[in-house]
């Protein structure tokens, strides 16, 4: 006869001391992901009537006072207050990712149609998601803009905190690696692309209330695997930061910065196995 472990019932206690005003996880992911097929129909059925769309508004609604309610003791707002206010930006949301979706189609010459930017591309998606979480964050409601944002990292790979300040037409490549972080400022017109962190210089609990991630300046480039940090460091518009870069230091507009490598090139033909690493 199988004996089993008798069950730790101290365990229970200290469980429900993490279950306590917390958005679900699941219901947080399922709001998310039908908040964006509400935006893009394609996603999920063009042909959606409009009966149908309304009755998905109300919907939406529902799920996020249901979000809300075990936020209740930290929320600085009434539920219904904080729900009309978020659906009351939607419109406007709305409007600021169809402008992204045309920076993709105006950047990127595999681009072939806003259908394909809205079902394809990881930076695009992560935008979307960061522009929903974002308007969560200003409206000062607790731990739901990270799970949404987390959700969208997870997915993408591309780690948007959703307090960064960011503009419209942003262009994220690719995206893989990217990290935004929560003080970041991104003018408009920017593009960035694998690998690039805009993070703090120096990371303290002390200095949680203070500016500590870059600012981007409008139409700024920035080639993967570029990392710029501080909360002072100001990238001025117009310029191009080149891949692998390492900045801590504001630069002026119309700038390029680049790290210069050596490459060299010899004839393999003239070594034995020149090139062969076990690691």
């Amino acid at each position: 006869m199988t004996t089993f472990q008798k069950f730790p019932t101290h365990l229970f206690k200290t469980t429900q001391t993490f279950c306590q005003e917390v958005p679900s996880l699941v219901k947080s992911h399922h709001f998310i992901n039908e908040l964006l097929n509400f935006l893009f129909p394609i996603r999920t059925d063009k042909n959606i009537s409009l009966k149908n769309l309304e009755a998905k508004w109300e919907e939406l609604q529902v799920i996020f006072h249901e979000l809300l309610t075990p936020l209740k003791p930290l929320l600085k707002e009434d539920a219904d207050t904080l729900n009309n206010k978020f659906f009351a930006e939607i419109p406007t949301i709305h409007a600021r990712l169809t402008k992204d979706a045309d920076a993709y189609l105006k950047f990127d010459p595999a681009a072939k149609s806003p259908e394909e930017v809205v079902l394809c591309y990881p930076g695009y998606y992560a935008i979307s998601v960061y522009r929903l979480s974002n308007v969560l964050y200003h409206l000062n409601i607790p731990v739901l803009p990270r799970v949404i944002s987390e959700y969208a990292h997870g997915k993408t790979g591309i780690d948007i905190h959703p307090g960064a300040t960011i503009g419209d037409k942003v262009f994220i490549d690719h995206g893989t690696g990217i990290v935004i972080g929560e003080t970041a400022i991104i003018g408009k017109n920017v593009k960035l692309y694998q690998g690039v962190t805009l993070g703090a210089l120096y990371v303290g609990k002390h200095l949680a209330d203070s500016k500590r991630h870059p600012t981007i300046e409008d139409n700024v480039i920035i080639y993967s695997n570029s990392t710029i940090l501080g909360g002072d460091t100001i990238i001025g518009h117009d310029s191009v930061v080149g891949g692998n870069t390492w900045i801590t230091e504001s630069i002026a507009p119309y700038s390029v910065a680049f790290h210069k490598p050596s490459v060299v090139i010899r004839d393999s033909k003239k070594f034995v196995e020149p090139i062969n690493f076990v690691i």
